[in-house]
């Protein structure tokens, strides 16, 4: 019997989930390998009971999330984490910083707080429960994401890249920001996405996370010396990074 799988999606734009659509020429090939029982984004059906594979984007924002997220760690066999919101709390996790209830007036209006019942601070699905896999970037790379997926239907375990971006930028002989006085965060993001951003000519902007190996404290002084305030590292960094540690000078 083909693996079944299903896709959640949570707080997020469903970025990750469109671009799953953009697998393109891989895509029949995948559905040709799985039993597709549930994907959010595609279906309006119901999440079935049973499953064996669990794909989750976006972050969790609600109590409900929360509560669906503990089933789907007690059904599923492998859940895969996709996306920044997913890993990191992402964009969404901007709005855990401060007090939560001074937002509710902004999004909801008066009585807001009544209005947000349920809601609570924005956190990683990995807050919550332990992931197997995990696909991170804003959105996800299609590349990386069919090879997670592959391990996770084999049952081979799932390992994503610790080492920061900048060794990936040299090996394809990029123009480093920093030479030019502009800020990239290459040197303290995870690598994995072939340093396709900066290799179009756009700075990283961290969207896969802070790299196990970064030495923040070195990039700081780095880019103290370059002229750039740490107060604006920090305000970068903390785009998608909010709750990761180090993120808070």
């Amino acid at each position: 019997m083909a693996p079944r799988v299903v896709v959640i999606g949570l707080a997020s734009d469903f970025g990750c989930q469109v671009q799953m659509t953009n697998i393109e020429d891989h895509l029949l090939d995948v559905l040709g390998l799985i039993d597709l029982t549930y994907w959010q984004l595609a279906s309006s059906g119901h999440l079935p009971a049973e499953y064996d594979v669990a794909i989750v984007e976006g972050a969790v924002t609600t109590e409900a999330h929360v509560e669906a997220l503990r089933r789907v760690r007690e059904t599923a066999g492998a859940v895969i984490a996709v996306g920044a919101c997913a890993i990191t709390g992402g964009i969404p996790a901007i709005a855990s910083a401060g007090e939560l209830a001074d937002r509710y007036g902004c999004v909801y209006g008066e009585g807001g707080a009544e209005v947000a019942c349920g809601r609570i601070a924005p956190m990683p699905v990995t807050a919550v429960i332990d992931v197997d896999y995990r696909v991170p970037g804003c959105p996800l790379d299609t590349d990386e994401f069919l090879r997670v997926l592959s391990r996770a239907l084999q049952g081979l375990s799932g390992r994503i890249p610790e080492e920061p971006l900048c060794a990936a930028c040299k090996t394809r002989e990029n123009i480093c920001f920093h030479d030019r006085g502009e800020l990239c965060l290459g040197l303290v993001t995870r690598t994995g996405c072939g340093a396709k951003c900066v290799s179009l000519g756009r700075a990283c902007t961290g969207c896969r996370g802070i790299a196990a190996d970064a030495n923040l404290d070195a990039a700081y002084a780095l880019l103290a010396s370059r002229g750039i305030p740490a107060e604006e590292f920090t305000r970068r960094l903390s785009l998608y990074n909010t709750l990761e540690e180090g993120c808070d000078r």
